[in-house]
């Protein structure tokens, strides 16, 4: 199937609290060298109150990547912003999507959808403050309110403070009664809603997201949408990636087969835990990297072998990334 040319953010990664961490992108571009990452969500009292390094510090190699904050305070928010630029994240991005209570007693997520200026004034604010693309995630409505106009009307009015790239995750947030997980699945997903937003804002650049997994359920929304941003399937079977250099972004340089991105894991685990290892003071374990790699070798003979072997508390404590080479071994 030939797709016309597109946008920068044609596929994205999605943030996903508790994955998408430094380690996992650092990954996840071994995979693939032009999808657009990005950042777990950092709240902007992390960034106020906290450490700012352990919050915002990433690797070069992870460009492109896109900051993700949380909050509903336009100077907080302005603040976090620049401080994403001065780090040289290559855009800030808003969450107005999360549903859980917690999230929602800091008054951000996806109960600022029913705050549509204080939005407004939230991307002004951050507009006014940096010369990246500021973008928004959010969510097609929030409990029982399901009117295609309560969307639009939300995006009409974010899209008069200057944002012009909206990332729409195509279910309701359900903000009393679901957990965050049940809100990834229980809500029915409405990819029309996406696809009438962009017929009704041509000008503006609408990513779709929420429940895709496939190649060809990629190829389907971008005839109707700017991009699609996947999620969980990312996580759980990273090498769908190494196919949309060349699908998507018409790069021709070949993939890295798995055993050279398992490879090329390996100094960098071991600068990683050098730097901010337990022997260095630090907390950083091998598995707080190697977790994320435990899909890479999904549906070859012998992945169970290398999940196993990945998730040995014996062999991950003594530290040696090597333990990448012996895992590796199972597949052959």
């Amino acid at each position: 199937m030939t797709l016309p040319k597109r946008s920068k953010r044609t596929i994205s990664v999605a943030p996903m609290l508790d994955w998408t961490d430094r380690h996992c992108r650092r990954f996840h571009r071994l995979i693939t060298r032009h999808t657009w990452l990005y950042t777990e969500m950092v709240t902007t009292g992390a960034l106020v109150h906290g450490d700012v390094e352990r919050h915002l510090n990433f690797n070069e190699a992870e460009h492109p990547v896109a900051l993700q904050l949380g909050g509903s305070d336009p100077k907080d928010l302005a603040h976090g912003a620049k401080l994403g630029q001065q780090w040289g994240y290559d855009e800030i991005n808003l969450n107005c999507g999360c549903p859980s209570e917690r999230v929602q007693k800091g008054a951000f997520g996806a109960c600022l959808m029913a705050e549509s200026n204080l939005v407004a004034d939230c991307v002004k604010a951050m507009r006014d403050s940096v010369s990246i693309d500021v973008t928004v995630k959010h969510r097609i409505g929030i409990d029982a309110i399901e009117t295609y106009d309560f969307v639009r009307d939300f995006i009409g009015t974010v899209a008069q403070a200057g944002c012009t790239t909206f990332i729409v995750h195509a279910r309701n947030a359900i903000l009393k009664g679901l957990s965050p997980k049940e809100n990834r699945e229980i809500p029915p997903l409405r990819y029309e809603v996406a696809y009438q937003l962009k017929r009704d804002f041509p000008q503006l650049e609408i990513i779709l997201n929420g429940g895709i997994t496939t190649l060809e359920q990629i190829d389907h929304h971008l005839q109707q949408v700017d991009g699609v941003m996947i999620g969980r399937e990312a996580y759980h079977h990273p090498y769908l990636m190494a196919t949309f250099d060349a699908r998507y972004y018409d790069d021709a340089a070949p993939s890295k087969t798995r055993e050279e991105i398992i490879c090329a894991m390996i100094p960098y685990i071991r600068e990683q835990l050098d730097k901010y290892g337990v022997a260095a003071g630090g907390g950083l374990r091998l598995n707080s990297i190697t977790r994320h790699m435990l899909g890479l070798v999904h549906g070859l003979s012998g992945a169970r072998g290398f999940r196993q072997l990945l998730s040995d508390p014996a062999k991950l404590k003594t530290g040696d990334p090597a333990i990448l080479l012996e895992a590796l071994a199972r597949l052959r």
